[in-house]
């Protein structure tokens, strides 16, 4: 019987496979740089919000800190949103009548809440408790960045689950003493010695590494 394909065709054919196996792998590692990118992440994206609040105004310049508007912060899973009403213990004596600020004086005058915009929003089916991180020593900078200095917040992390493994294998790093945790701007070079002899005693309350990993840590 006569040959049906040239001897070329053997050549040929083995091109083909080296070609889709390397197609393929450039495919997989596109993939996997567009799935971090800022595009698909919103890392430093910021969102328009019904009314410009500015953190670094009212946290960096004026020091407000971060619990008097998340007061839940340090109690519940989420870390609140403040109502109107905490918007104007100031605002009806400072810029009382600035037409900026018509939007907050409409919501407390009509008992409607301003819809503010999330900026940190993960999926349904992730749990993330804020109390359980504050009271470990993991700073607000830790994952918000140093919001003080933002005078519109962005998210700053990816927020992706690989990010989130990468301190539950190796927490330390982000431990801080608790007289820091809200301090944005906190350096660690700056700790003193009894900082760290109270960072290496939360260090040693912190769950083994194969716990904090645990699909059902997070998962639930």
């Amino acid at each position: 019987m006569a040959q049906l394909f040239n001897r070329s065709a053997n050549s040929f054919a083995k091109a083909s496979i080296a070609i889709v196996v390397l197609a393929g792998g450039v495919a997989f590692y596109a993939y996997t740089q567009i799935a971090r990118s800022s595009y698909l992440t919103n890392v430093f994206s910021e969102r328009p919000q019904p009314v410009q609040f500015s953190h670094k105004h009212h946290v960096g310049d004026d020091g407000i800190d971060c619990r008097y508007c998340h007061t839940s912060v340090e109690t519940a899973a989420s870390a609140g949103m403040p109502p109107t009403q905490t918007c104007m213990n100031c605002h009806t004596q400072i810029w009382a009548d600035s037409p900026y600020l018509e939007p907050v004086r409409a919501s407390y005058r009509d008992n409607k809440p301003i819809e503010w915009i999330r900026v940190h929003d993960l999926p349904e089916y992730v749990y993330f408790n804020h109390s359980i991180h504050v009271a470990k020593g993991v700073g607000c900078a830790s994952c918000h960045g140093d919001v003080a200095n933002m005078p519109a917040v962005y998210q700053q992390n990816t927020l992706q689950m690989e990010w989130c493994l990468s301190c539950h294998r190796n927490p330390t790093p982000n431990i801080r003493p608790s007289s820091e945790i809200f301090n944005t701007a906190w350096n660690p070079a700056d700790i003193t010695a009894d900082q760290q002899k109270e960072v290496d005693g939360k260090i040693k309350t912190l769950r083994s590494t194969q716990l904090l990993t645990s699909c059902s840590t997070c998962h639930r």
